[in-house]
């Protein structure tokens, strides 16, 4: 009696950590075990009936690797990230490879805002503002886990008042569901008891070739929206709305992204490429709706991105350079990925006409967005 106790106990333990077998994955989950300041580290796998699979670490809320077919059914891991955990950690180049982007995803102008009187002061890491939720971010933290199925994984995580600048303790929890309809589904909610700002976001960088193939200057690109934001040189908002009409700002149409985006246009100057917020068409306020899709030809695969927040980041990879190297010993290059960030729009609480990032205690931050891959 005794032994099969602890059988049973063996076995539910198995059901609520990590049972998902890796498929089409070579990663060793021994490579993403550590123990950062005092949590561990893990890896996780969601898998569908289709084969889709999309390896997760606990490290910053990470996609490691998303696995998809292409028309003839051959897979590729199709985000780019790292083989072991200690390269998100001691980061070169580029550091938001795959992660949750928190407290505020994107800029805020010289780290400042003001709530009922009173400035706060973020740290200064892209000079001369904040980005991202500072040096230590969402992106640079151990999230609690829980997988209780191979379809879920469940990510909490208490920020500290004060913590990076910004008051109050939130109390933030993610759900990554991967649904048999090939959808991605990452929920955010949070919760403050101080007023505070908030402004969460997931940052794949993507490319439907597969991670480390070729450029994306060919994938086909659609945005569902009639304006966008356009900033100064430091990527800063000027708060005015701009019409994307006769720009190459303009993806109401699918096309090329190599088409324009070395065009003689300031925004394209200011951002070394494409590194913008679009302002959404949208009919609803908290209902997803489609905001952007990708196609990529050759494979066929077709990448549609809906939300319910106002605006999309799109990033065309202006920064990687071939110096730093992913997985498969890959390297990744000049404009051979891509970021779609769903998103309220950068540097928001200095904006007073842009929707508000307001959070008041007693209230819900939810943000969806959903990244669904097919092929066509």
């Amino acid at each position: 009696m005794k032994t099969k106790l602890i059988i049973l106990l063996i076995l539910t333990t198995m059901i609520h950590t990590n049972t998902v077998n890796a498929q089409h994955s070579q990663l060793k989950r021994a490579d993403f075990q550590q123990t950062i300041d005092g949590k561990q580290t893990d890896l996780y796998f969601l898998r569908n009936k289709n084969g889709i699979e999309i390896a997760i670490t606990n490290f910053g809320g990470r996609v490691v690797e998303f696995w998809t077919p292409d028309k003839k059914g051959h897979f590729e891991d199709i985000v780019l990230g790292h083989d072991h955990v200690d390269k998100y950690l001691h980061y070169k180049g580029e550091r938001f490879l795959g992660a949750t982007i928190g407290r505020y995803g994107n800029r805020i102008n010289k780290g400042k805002f003001t709530l009922n009187g009173q400035t706060y002061q973020l740290p200064i890491n892209d000079t001369p503002n904040s980005l991202h939720g500072g040096f230590k971010g969402f992106d640079m933290v151990v999230w609690d886990v829980e997988q209780p199925d191979s379809q879920t994984l469940q990510l909490t995580y208490l920020s500290k008042d004060g913590e990076e600048g910004y008051p109050g303790n939130l109390q933030v929890s993610m759900n990554y569901k991967l649904t048999d309809k090939n959808e991605f589904i990452i929920t955010h909610q949070a919760q403050t008891d101080k007023e505070t700002v908030i402004n969460l976001t997931h940052h794949s960088f993507f490319n439907l070739h597969g991670a480390g193939n070729k450029d994306i200057n060919d994938h086909i690109l659609m945005i569902n929206a009639d304006k966008f934001t356009p900033v100064d040189r430091t990527l800063i908002p000027t708060g005015i709305l701009q019409d994307v009409e006769g720009t190459p700002m303009d993806f109401r149409r699918p096309t090329p992204i190599g088409k324009r985006v070395n065009d003689s246009f300031e925004q394209l100057e200011f951002g070394h490429g494409y590194d913008h917020n679009w302002v959404l068409n949208r009919k609803t306020s908290n209902t997803p709706e489609l905001a952007a899709t990708v196609y990529e030809p050759a494979s066929g695969r077709y990448l549609e991105v809906w939300t319910t927040e106002p605006g999309l980041q799109f990033y065309g990879g202006n920064f990687f350079d071939g110096t730093m190297t992913g997985k498969h010993e890959k390297k990744y290059n000049y404009r051979a990925s891509l970021a779609l960030e769903t998103q309220h729009y950068p540097d928001s609480p200095n904006q007073p006409a842009f929707p508000s990032t307001t959070l008041l205690p007693g209230d819900t931050y939810k943000h969806i967005c959903i990244y669904k891959i097919n092929v066509q």
